[in-house]
């Protein structure tokens, strides 16, 4: 079996040298994230990314999920100051920030927690003005806020699995020939079927696991997808993060059983988005990865915006190359690790 490489193409990677330079690695799917990619920018991206490669293009769904909007560069939200929290597309601030969608504001109440990127901050709602739809929130933890980030509130908003952003850029998609679409925060079999009745008979669905839903319907997700994508990083936003790699090779186990193919994004090299050489850690969790019979391997923020995207794929393909010198693992045969010492 061929371990396949997902490459998600962002700022660092949507340049003529570098689409070839993937291509000739072997990448076997090219990624357009639709969480940063608007329905507009869609085509001429497609567009650039056929100039340059014949790899087949993938468009990954914004799904259920909130977002805060822009942000002026270096914002700092400081615990104790309050927050006013707008539907409206702003220019965000210490004082001021958009969330989105908009509908998060009909479900929001006072006590709310929400919660903004990985290291960022975490608010609570104090009160929600009704006719402007605007709340205003308390900073309880201070941290740093940088634009377009994934947002979690708690309790969490009811979201439809597709947005009508998605629905503009899969219909530019179709008509543009591209067959295959990824699901984001797939939570039922349902959701795939939404996504499919949108898309060419044949296309292929790749259904994201992303969140408690999706981890508690993996069954039906499994059976009613092409493939499923573990996001590791979306998951640990919604479980401990301790709990995600059980999480990670159950799902793993539960598709081989079903002869789903299975990959797993988020953080595998993630030093690499500032360094030019990954760690020890990174390369046994790819090598543990590996050894779960997972079906390929995902780069995302490597590839998009990180200092050498060609060096990253190359560091995959290197721990892709060891796991099959060594039989699969079978570290007991020296004669074959012989030849990497």
């Amino acid at each position: 079996m061929k371990i396949k490489i997902l490459c998600t193409l962002g700022p660092a990677s949507l340049r003529g040298d570098v689409i070839r330079a993937l291509e000739e690695r072997g990448v076997d799917l090219f990624r357009i994230n639709l969480s940063h990619t608007p329905p507009e920018a869609v085509e001429p991206t497609v567009t650039l990314i056929r100039r340059y490669s014949n790899v087949p293009i993938c468009l990954d769904t914004q799904g259920a999920q909130v977002r805060c909007g822009k942000m002026a560069e270096g914002t700092t939200l400081t615990a104790g100051t309050t927050v006013t929290l707008w539907p409206a597309d702003l220019m965000g601030s210490a004082e001021c920030m958009t969330l989105w969608p908009a509908s998060v504001f009909q479900s929001m109440r006072p006590g709310d927690l929400i919660h903004v990127d990985f290291d960022g901050a975490l608010l609570q709602v104090m009160d929600v003005t009704d006719d402007r739809g605007s709340a205003s929130a308390v900073v309880l933890e201070g941290g740093r806020v940088k634009s377009n980030r994934a947002v979690v509130m708690d309790p969490p908003p009811s979201l439809g699995p597709i947005t009508d952003k998605d629905v503009t850029a899969i219909e530019i998609g179709v008509r543009l020939g591209i067959r295959h679409y990824a699901l984001s925060f797939a939570s039922s079999a349902g959701d795939v079927e939404l996504i499919r009745a949108l898309i060419p008979e044949g296309s292929t669905v790749i259904s994201k696991i992303e969140s408690r839903a999706g981890v508690r319907n993996r069954d039906e997700i499994i059976d009613a997808s092409d493939a499923v994508l573990i996001d590791r990083g979306d998951l640990s936003r919604e479980v401990p993060v301790e709990y995600v790699p059980y999480y990670q090779k159950a799902i793993v186990r539960q598709a081989n059983r079903w002869n789903t193919p299975v990959y797993v994004a988020t953080n595998l090299l993630e030093s690499m988005v500032t360094n030019r050489k990954a760690t020890i850690a990174e390369m046994n969790d790819i090598a543990n990865t590996l050894l779960d019979g997972v079906h390929g391997l995902v780069l995302a923020a490597e590839t998009a915006m990180g200092v050498d995207p060609v060096g990253a794929v190359d560091a995959v393909m290197r721990c892709i190359k060891s796991f099959e010198h060594t039989s699969m693992g079978s570290l007991l045969d020296e004669d074959r690790l012989r030849g990497a010492v």
